[in-house]
């Protein structure tokens, strides 16, 4: 049974860091970062089956694709919070020099990124590639890719998404985020986009739909679903209804978070609301 004592006082604390990272630097992007706390905490400490220690190969163990490279700020304290890398290198957020760029990067050798994903539509193609490379490989174990709803409106997306299925990419699981916002405003006024869950399954894609994504129960249920169902032939999607900015009263409902860094006041409100749990960097 997850630990959902220590789950939660995880959100929490990684909340802390992403607002803290983003207010030093007055950069970086906590909207979407927030709202993806809970999946990125049931995705790295409670379903992948991961290896000891960091292998970029990744054989023999789950693997995973940040398409929607701009949310780096979860995905770093998630990282150093799982051990990855040392918790004080967070205070490094987008500086020169710094392992943790602002979109994730692979030059600098940070132990957990697997893929550059500054530039978006990418992220699916290579999660694609992987899965294809284990199943050369008879490794059974699975790949998953985050993806963000604004991003579908890059093409590259959607040959993704047809070649997954025309190839029966199986031993892949993808998650899109639907919070509905992007910088700009809102997805259905920037590009609307349609009904993303009929889309994918006439694509030819397994479709569930996870009504609460920042409810670590449901997502851990909902991915434990999807894991029931690779190797059957299709490729399986996740339709994650979640909160930009969740977690910050000001931040939720509002697209104006997606890339703006609180000030001093404002940050001090948002740890206001979310305590410290395990120890601030």
């Amino acid at each position: 049974m997850p630990d959902y004592t220590f789950l939660g006082d995880l959100v929490y604390q990684v909340r802390r860091d992403i607002l803290r990272m983003v207010h030093k630097v007055n950069s970086g992007h906590p909207g979407g970062s927030l709202g993806c706390t809970e999946f990125f905490i049931a995705l790295f400490n409670e379903v992948m089956q991961l290896k000891e220690g960091f292998d970029m190969n990744g054989k023999n163990e789950d693997l995973f694709f940040l398409s929607n490279g701009h949310i780096s700020p979860v995905f770093y304290s998630v990282l150093a919070r799982k051990g990855y890398f040392p918790l004080k290198e967070l205070q490094t957020f987008r500086l020169i020099d710094s392992r943790l760029q602002g979109h994730p990067t692979t030059h600098e050798g940070l132990p957990g990124v697997r893929i550059a994903s500054g530039s978006l539509g990418q992220g699916l193609s290579v999660a694609i590639g992987a899965a294809i490379s284990k199943k050369l490989n008879h490794d059974d174990k699975t790949v998953f890719a985050l993806i963000g709803d604004g991003e579908l409106q890059e093409g590259q997306n959607w040959e993704a998404i047809m070649y997954a299925a025309g190839n029966n990419v199986d031993n892949l699981i993808a998650t899109i985020d639907l919070n509905g916002k992007q910088i700009d405003g809102a997805t259905d006024e920037v590009l609307p986009m349609g009904n993303i869950p009929k889309k994918m399954k006439a694509f030819g894609w397994e479709v569930i739909s996870l009504e609460n994504g920042n409810d670590l129960k449901s997502i851990i249920e909902a991915i434990e679903l999807a894991k029931t169902k690779t190797r059957k032939g299709q490729p399986i999607v996740i339709i994650m209804h979640t909160e930009m900015g969740n977690g910050v009263d000001y931040m939720m409902h509002t697209h104006a978070w997606h890339g703006k860094a609180p000030n001093d006041e404002q940050l001090e409100v948002a740890l206001s609301q979310n305590p410290e749990t395990l120890g601030d960097y």
